[in-house]
């Protein structure tokens, strides 16, 4: 079994440039392991451009470049496995869409305080929020008609760590028949997220990092006060019990894919343009 890891630094689709500098962080926080190399999906860094908004999406045409390009990565090394490192969430339809025409009978677990299935009817311009929309079909066309298997189906969705709800993503996941459940309270217990692996063969797992409680974990978007995103909130979870689920998972399931997606380290990009700003780090 070949198993890849895909460091996809995709910043674009959140608007946000840290998640270039948090993606390339991530592959070293990551546990080394010579049996999985380390490909890489070509995102130019950031420079402080900004982009303009095409048919309701941010920089369209680079986010959909990056798709394209990561299809390439991937489709190229035939990967039995993939480990991808984020980047925001688009990340996941590029690894998960190409697994999911390798395996029958896929699930995903989608761990997450928000239910990525914003479309640019929404009016939030930022393509992350609208990538399991995608995936399931139900995503802007430019999107969703990227992918080259079949689309994912609403009964093999299983959020976990999901909080409250625009009205707008109720709506969506109540009309397409989402089995789902808000956790603001409490979280989907081990025999619920066991009850859903067993249904199925192998299983994707998304991990957005802002499932955790930004004021326990600070390298999460809504631990930085000056970003408003959508207007939701974060997500509740402490790191330990990430890991508990995480390891329910794990122990339960083929995991073939494991996305990691939203990791903001804000005080280790200030210190990285802080020493950027001195000539000897740079000449």
């Amino acid at each position: 079994m070949k198993t890849i890891r895909l460091l996809y630094p995709d910043y674009l689709s959140g608007g946000l440039e840290t998640y270039y500098f948090g993606a390339n962080l991530l592959s070293h926080i990551l546990p080394e392991n010579e049996n999985q190399p380390l490909l890489k999906v070509d995102i130019a860094p950031p420079d402080g451009q900004k982009y303009e908004i095409t048919d309701g999406i941010y920089a369209k045409k680079e986010v959909i470049s990056g798709i394209k390009h990561a299809m390439n990565v991937i489709e190229k090394a035939k990967p039995d496995k993939i480990i991808t490192i984020g980047g925001n969430c688009i990340v996941s339809q590029a690894s998960f869409d190409y697994l999911h025409g390798i395996y029958d009978n896929v699930g995903i677990i989608w761990i997450d305080a928000h239910p990525d299935v914003s479309t640019v009817k929404n009016n939030y311009p930022n393509a992350h929020a609208m990538v399991l929309g995608a995936l399931m079909g139900y995503g802007d066309s430019s999107l969703s008609d990227l992918m080259k298997n079949p689309k994912f189906k609403s009964n093999e969705i299983l959020y976990v760590g999901l909080q409250g709800l625009h009205d707008y993503q109720e709506r969506f996941l109540n009309d397409i028949h989402v089995n789902y459940r808000i956790q603001t309270e409490e979280f989907l217990s081990d025999d619920e997220i066991k009850n859903f692996i067993h249904r199925f063969d192998h299983i994707l797992v998304h991990l957005d990092i802002d499932v955790l409680n930004p004021s326990l974990f600070h390298s999460t978007y809504f631990a930085n006060k000056d970003l408003i995103g959508d207007g939701s909130g974060g997500g509740k979870m402490t790191i330990e019990q990430l890991s508990s689920i995480l390891k329910c998972i794990a122990d339960n399931a083929d995991i073939v894919g494991f996305t990691i997606s939203e990791y903001l380290p804000f005080d280790e990009y200030k210190l990285h343009k802080m020493f950027a700003g001195i000539k000897m780090f740079t000449d």
